[in-house]
């Protein structure tokens, strides 16, 4: 539970860190939108060499980078052998029994792998790997800007998705540490039927939203304390302009996305 990416933020001195938050936030959206383009084989493969760009350009050792996979890893082995044993084709690898495996169903799996990794990486290089909360909660306060004009509350909503994803790292220690004190209490957790497992997640749920209520409420008299009441005539002291160079991964991105349309006209190799 601890290798949970979301919320954790990894210093380093790297491009990735140096690029505008608000130009990475933008990047994260185009790249997820790429990654619902890929079709074949070329485009999935350019998809795993821009994860491993990513990085290579954040700096960020690979062990923590793929212990943020390790979360969802029971959700990428259990898609790829759904699609390796019911998806169906020309090129039958494997028979026994009722058990066929295709070539078709493994290229399948492998791309199903492939797209979930690389979303899971690349939004976490760019966003909660590269960027403070605080440069999130700026960055997503003044892409949602002009949404004030409807007297929409931009600078409440954005300081909630801040917090929110401050705090998960926060609440997953908290839940080790009540998991491991109620083995020491005898609680098994491993056995039993479903029923039981679930049942015996009660007493880790309890003093959870316990703690978080506890924790909200300090937070919000913490705020209070510092004179916080929101946005407005709120001042930063950093104001960031965008540069010439921040431009640069936005029309990189772009070029990548219609090259993979390009392949995807071409109908190069294997297509899902």
């Amino acid at each position: 539970m601890k290798s949970i990416a979301l919320g954790q933020y990894y210093p380093a001195n790297s491009p990735l860190h140096k690029l505008d938050p608000r130009v990475k936030i933008i990047l994260a959206i185009l790249y997820i939108v790429c990654s619902f383009l890929c079709k074949n084989i070329i485009s999935f493969a350019l998809l795993a060499l821009s994860a491993i760009i990513l990085i290579a350009l954040g700096r960020i050792p690979l062990k923590i980078v793929l212990g943020g996979l390790r979360p969802v890893l029971i959700i990428l082995i259990f898609t790829a052998v759904i699609n390796i044993f019911w998806t169906s084709g020309d090129t039958l690898l494997f028979e026994w029994k009722f058990i066929k495996i295709y070539l078709e169903g493994v290229f399948s799996a492998l791309f199903i792998v492939i797209r979930i990794s690389a979303l899971i990486i690349g939004t976490c290089m760019l966003m909660t790997y590269t960027t403070t909360p605080i440069e999130l909660t700026d960055s997503i306060e003044d892409l949602l800007s002009p949404l004030k004009k409807i007297h929409l509350p931009v600078h409440e909503f954005a300081m909630m998705m801040t917090i929110a994803l401050r705090f998960i790292p926060t609440l997953v220690e908290e839940t080790d540490k009540i998991m491991t004190a109620q083995k020491a209490r005898g609680v098994d957790f491993s056995s039993g039927s479903i029923v039981k497992r679930a049942k015996a997640l009660i007493p880790i749920l309890i003093p959870l939203f316990v703690s978080s209520f506890n924790r909200a409420a300090d937070l919000a008299t913490a705020m209070e304390c510092r004179c916080y009441h929101g946005g407005e005539g709120r001042t930063r002291m950093k104001v960031r302009h965008v540069r010439f160079v921040d431009f640069i991964p936005l029309i990189l991105i772009i070029v990548f996305g219609a090259s993979l349309v390009v392949f995807n006209i071409l109908n190069i190799g294997f297509t899902m």
